[in-house]
């Protein structure tokens, strides 16, 4: 196994390592703290709760002669052990640590008073004393050591960046390998951090190129950084990036607050979705270069999303979604059918009007600015597997949001204000080519959505997204009647899957 020593100079420095250990950490980690009294362990463990818990002032008692105390209301549930009682090995087994391993994380300080009886911890902590401070030894299941590995990189990052004291916090994860978090300095106004690895893009699938590389996603930073600096330079609101570190994958970014599209309820604000696709219409009305240079050996091409990409995209409907349905893979003669449906679909959109497609323009990715003006008040995140494509994509993402229902009633106005901002913009606008493109790319998009969803359950362990299935393919079934889609609808009323819901 391999060891990671790290000095801990301080009690504050403890609790740091307490913050990085948390962000680490995954449901069903076993994390094990040895050390003589006094040594830090309570400190390391309420370090690593009040994080996962945000708040620096949580309540966290010593387990010591409760033996257990369990933290289940935080965002990853959290029990923390104090074995230093234990009057037999005997008892592990009485703890419920196996059940609790199966809802979150494990904390355990004196594991050796077990005897044995524990599982094999995923991350093992020894803190001895070293001069005036002491220091954190390190062993671990090497997943869980790389996950460590690379929450401690971020806390030297945030040291080169002139913040070795920063408070992190967890801000979000999402379908893909990113994940963001708050950054506390003395500064005040919390900056965001976001780690993005160099994503490899998984198994070659076809013509030598993985998923990623078919469908044109981004697998590193200087994606967003190039996008950033692009959408900034044509007056659109988006994070500043103040530090970066393109080899490893972090940035600091400028933090646009937390208030979006949504009300208290969850509900869409109707006054704030407008204002978005009015700023989708200025944008559409920009001509983009393809080729950005980000930093010295980095740039960043911006892919066409052409043929491949669109079908390697609704072929997740079919490989991961109809089988979820219907109980049953597709054989190969219906998977030829539904391929050539779509090349049918895919051909009328030759052409049509093209733009820059920022992909996921929806409730999650748009912030508002409430004391700004104008498209200002529209702040864009989440843009780095941005294209050049049909400019209707963005408006069908937006209007069809997969996270927040739109009732028909509002999705129409939201595109006759599109389609006003663009007639005010240019007399030329082809309305009609681009409600055509509209029906095909919502259709493309929501069968894209109903098949990632599926697979990020039952491939990624993600339950979370499979309630918003029922939502998407109630968007599929309104857009699907558009004459341009008749060869796809009467694919799918075949397969039955136009009403069907999980």
């Amino acid at each position: 196994m391999t060891q990671l020593t790290i000095h801990l100079a301080s009690t504050e420095d403890t609790i740091r390592l307490g913050q990085d250990l948390a962000l680490a950490l995954r449901k069903g980690d076993l994390v094990t703290l040895s050390g003589d009294l006094g040594a830090g362990k309570s400190t390391l463990a309420r370090g690593l709760i009040r994080t996962i818990a945000d708040d620096n002032s949580y309540e966290v008692p010593s387990p010591t002669f409760t033996i257990v105390q369990s933290y289940p209301e935080l965002r990853l549930p959290i029990s923390h052990v104090d074995l230093y009682r234990l009057s037999s090995a005997d008892e592990v087994d009485e703890l419920g640590l196996d059940e609790a391993l199966e809802d979150g994380a494990v904390v355990v300080e004196w594991p050796e008073r077990a005897e044995g009886a524990l599982s094999a911890p995923n991350l093992s902590v020894t803190l001895v004393n070293e001069g005036d401070g002491r220091k954190a030894l390190i062993e671990g299941e090497p997943t869980a050591l790389a996950r460590l590995r690379r929450s401690l990189a971020i806390r030297n990052f945030l040291a080169k960046s002139g913040f070795p004291n920063a408070e992190r916090r967890y801000l979000l994860g999402d379908a893909s390998a990113r994940g963001y978090e708050t950054i506390a300095t003395a500064e005040g106004h919390p900056f965001i951090l976001m780690n993005s690895p160099y994503n490899p893009g998984g198994p070659i699938l076809r013509d030598g190129k993985t998923y990623m590389q078919i469908a044109h996603l981004s697998q590193s930073v200087a994606a967003f950084v190039a996008l950033d600096k692009l959408l900034s330079s044509k007056g659109f609101k988006v994070p500043e990036i103040y530090f970066e570190d393109l080899a490893n994958g972090f940035l600091i970014l400028e933090n646009l607050g937390s208030e979006g599209v949504l009300d208290a309820d969850g509900a869409p604000i109707a006054e704030r979705y407008e204002a978005t696709v009015r700023l989708l219409a200025q944008l559409h009305q920009q001509s983009w270069p393809q080729d950005i240079d980000v930093a010295k050996g980095y740039s960043h091409h911006i892919h066409d999303f052409d043929r491949d990409a669109m079908m390697i995209e609704v072929e997740l409907l079919s490989d991961w979604y109809v089988p979820r349905v219907s109980g049953t893979a597709l054989g190969s003669a219906q998977k030829a059918q539904y391929v050539a449906a779509w090349n049918k679909v895919f051909s009328q959109l030759n052409s049509s009007e093209k733009s820059l497609l920022l992909r996921d323009v929806h409730s999650p990715n748009i912030l508002w600015r409430e004391n700004e003006t104008g498209i200002n008040r529209v702040g864009l995140i989440d843009f780095q597997d941005a294209m050049i494509g049909p400019s209707a994509y963005d408006v069908a993402s937006l209007i069809f949001d997969a996270r927040v229902t739109i009732a028909p009633e509002l999705q129409d106005h939201l595109l006759s204000a599109y389609i006003e901002e663009r007639h005010s913009g240019n007399a030329l606008f082809d309305e009609a080519g681009f409600r055509t493109a509209f029906a095909i790319m919502a259709a493309q998009r929501n069968a894209k959505i109903l098949g990632i969803f599926v697979r990020l359950d039952e491939r990624d362990g993600k339950p979370f997204y499979l309630k918003h299935l029922p939502r998407i393919q109630a968007y599929f079934n309104r857009v699907i009647g558009h004459p341009a889609l008749a060869p796809v609808k009467d694919w799918c009323e075949k397969a039955g899957i136009l009403s069907s819901e999980i």
